[in-house]
């Protein structure tokens, strides 16, 4: 479902709506008669929508965590917020960028339209930027050349599973996150998708290699092997960012998550 595309027309259906009450049939009405049905339930959402539709598209917009990709940094249950503007002014329901901002950095964790469906939603962490070398061999990351600094942390408990896995302590750029790497897992990517400049990447029995192409950023889950990422789907497009996320503000399971 196109959220974003139904908020936009219900705008334009009540604006339309407030227009006409307002500078036409209003004026045709008697002292005191009541507002007609579609007055009450049309045109009065005209201001709430508007004020949505408003925040939404150019400030923040809420999300829910669906999957464990993202895991210790973001659980499943996880209600975030996305800036929506931090990486450039983009026209609702499109996605089209009218003003430059800021580009996104390493480590970063990000909002974006899935690639291979651009109707879904998916979050993961910036690892490549354009024309950057990105490696994951033998479940250590290398950007140009530059194995990132790693120490191991406390084992994480999946709760539901009653199952450790080693938690790691990552620096990603200017970025020092958590993930986890689960030590009988093979290092290789077991399925590839035919995906665009494909011919950037190179795999193997130790992992891989890819070269980000211009315009394009190299994704990937906190949870390394329980994450479908960029290592299985290739890059994503600038034109398919969405926001950086910043807030966890709700987890109905967790209220320790909020905030």
């Amino acid at each position: 479902m196109n959220f974003a595309l139904i908020l936009f027309l219900l705008t334009i259906a009540t604006g339309v709506l407030w227009l006409a009450d307002r500078y036409v049939f209003r004026k045709r009405r008697a002292p005191g008669d009541k507002d007609p049905w579609w007055v009450e339930y049309g045109a009065s959402f005209f201001p709430v929508i508007l004020v949505v539709f408003f925040l939404r598209s150019f400030l923040v917009e809420p999300f829910k965590i669906p999957s464990g990709s993202m895991i210790p940094t973001l659980l499943v249950g996880d209600f975030i917020l996305v800036n929506k503007y931090t990486y450039g002014i983009r026209l609702p329901v499109i996605n089209k960028k009218v003003i430059e901002l800021n580009s996104p950095q390493r480590g970063d964790v990000v909002v974006f339209r899935y690639p291979v469906d651009p109707s879904l939603d998916y979050i993961k962490r910036v690892v490549g930027l354009p024309g950057d070398k990105v490696e994951y061999r033998n479940k250590r990351l290398t950007v140009n050349g530059q194995a990132l600094p790693i120490r191991r942390g406390e084992d994480y408990l999946d709760k539901e599973r009653l199952f450790y896995t080693p938690r790691f302590v990552e620096t990603l750029g200017l970025v020092e996150h958590e993930i986890l790497i689960e030590e009988g897992a093979p290092p290789y990517v077991s399925h590839v998708l035919q995906f665009p400049h494909r011919d950037n990447c190179h795999y193997n029995a130790e992992g891989f290699s890819c070269v980000v192409p211009p315009g394009h950023y190299f994704m990937m889950g906190d949870n390394r092997d329980n994450s479908q990422d960029s290592r299985v789907w290739g890059f994503v497009p600038d034109e398919n960012l969405v926001g950086k996320a910043f807030f966890i503000w709700l987890n109905f399971s967790d209220w320790k998550r909020i905030g």
